[in-house]
């Protein structure tokens, strides 16, 4: 198949790819705009495969995304492109409904466009794929967990850009008859995480022998989920699910905040003994909270399981020792980020910037 992956120089699009290049014999479009987030760094081992392509495009532009679905014509389209950090979209939520919001909305145009021009057989073949977060379900309590019926309760602008998308893709659905998908994931980590989300900041931090900032006591929980368990899945939804149906995507690996922080820490123990002795969790500190910080996020992903047969293949001690192992030997394509990009200034504090101590 021909697939069409938004957002495929960020994290999980990047994974997508190469995933895509490696395992299957599927041809890959991937069209980024390159903002902060985005790394075509990150392709560099599959950037010479002929079944390979890049179109540097915003999603929000109507022109270059109808062009590139055209000159394409993909059987799939993955909409993966978004602002995604929390604490950015608390300082500059314009940036999120832009992107999450229009965006998708643009996307949804053009596919649509697309769609109606193919033959019966390729029209009932095709899928729009909207790939999304459980956090667009709100906040838990101690029990429970989110599944495919639980209603949408943002707490974020992050958040609350992503539900308006789910929507406007429920939407195109319902209305348009447009063959959709919708996946919605618990919290991803692996290689090539820009070095701002928790995991790889802290590993960052570690190693340069910085304070690593837990927010509030670290109490709030969430899911893990590899990012190679997850493109996993993904290929799966899109290949195999139904159209119109959701898929909730999770490693089952909940955690505290300050339980993953002290397991990075005592495998880095192992992995790299710091220097000057001791262990790099006497580097853990406690920083000012997020505001409105979502207490727990937990995922039900029977549906997934039970009618795709998807399974996550790592646990989250493999994962992370994975992740660590990965960022030790690649300063090269962390370090850079962080120079440049200032990934370690602390955000979503009320419109302040602070770096962490």
């Amino acid at each position: 198949m021909r697939i069409l992956v938004t957002g495929g120089a960020g994290f999980i699009g990047s994974a997508l790819v190469r995933h895509l290049i490696r395992s299957t014999g599927h041809e890959v479009l991937n069209l980024d705009a390159l903002t902060y987030a985005g790394t075509l760094t990150a392709l560099a081992p599959i950037a010479d495969d002929p079944r390979y392509r890049f179109v540097h495009a915003d999603v929000c532009d109507a022109a270059a995304v109808g062009a590139a679905i055209h000159d394409f014509r993909p059987d799939v389209i993955t909409h993966l492109a978004a602002e995604s950090h929390v604490d950015r979209s608390i300082d500059g939520p314009g940036a999120f409904v832009q992107t999450n919001v229009v965006g998708t909305f643009t996307m949804l145009t053009a596919a649509r466009a697309y769609w109606q021009g193919l033959s019966q057989t390729d029209r009932a073949a095709f899928r729009f794929h909207h790939i999304s977060t459980d956090e667009v379900f709100g906040s838990l309590g101690p029990t429970g967990a989110f599944t495919e019926e639980t209603p949408y309760d943002p707490r974020s602008p992050y958040s609350a850009s992503k539900a308006a998308s789910d929507h406007l893709v429920s939407a195109w659905g319902h209305t348009y008859d447009l063959p959709v998908l919708v996946t919605n994931c618990s919290n991803n980590y692996g290689p090539y995480h820009f070095p701002e989300k928790m995991i790889p900041l802290m590993i960052v931090k570690a190693m340069a022998g910085e304070a690593l900032p837990v927010y509030g006591r670290g109490e709030n929980v969430r899911d893990w989920l590899f990012v190679e368990d997850h493109v996993r899945a993904l290929q799966a939804v899109f290949e195999r699910g139904v159209p119109g149906r959701r898929y909730n995507i999770g490693g089952s690996a909940e955690r505290r905040n300050i339980d993953v922080v002290e397991t990075l820490c005592a495998t880095l123990d192992r992995l790299r003994p710091r220097e000057k002795g001791g262990s790099y969790a006497e580097q853990i500190g406690f920083v000012a909270d997020r505001p409105g910080h979502d207490q727990r996020y937990a995922i039900d992903a029977t549906r997934i399981r039970a009618e795709l047969g998807w399974v996550p293949q790592e646990s989250f001690e493999s994962g992370l020792e994975m992740t660590i192992r990965w960022y030790l030997d690649n300063a090269a394509w962390w370090q850079p980020l962080v120079d440049r990009q200032a990934a370690d200034v602390r955000r979503g504090l009320n419109g302040q910037m602070e770096r962490s101590a």
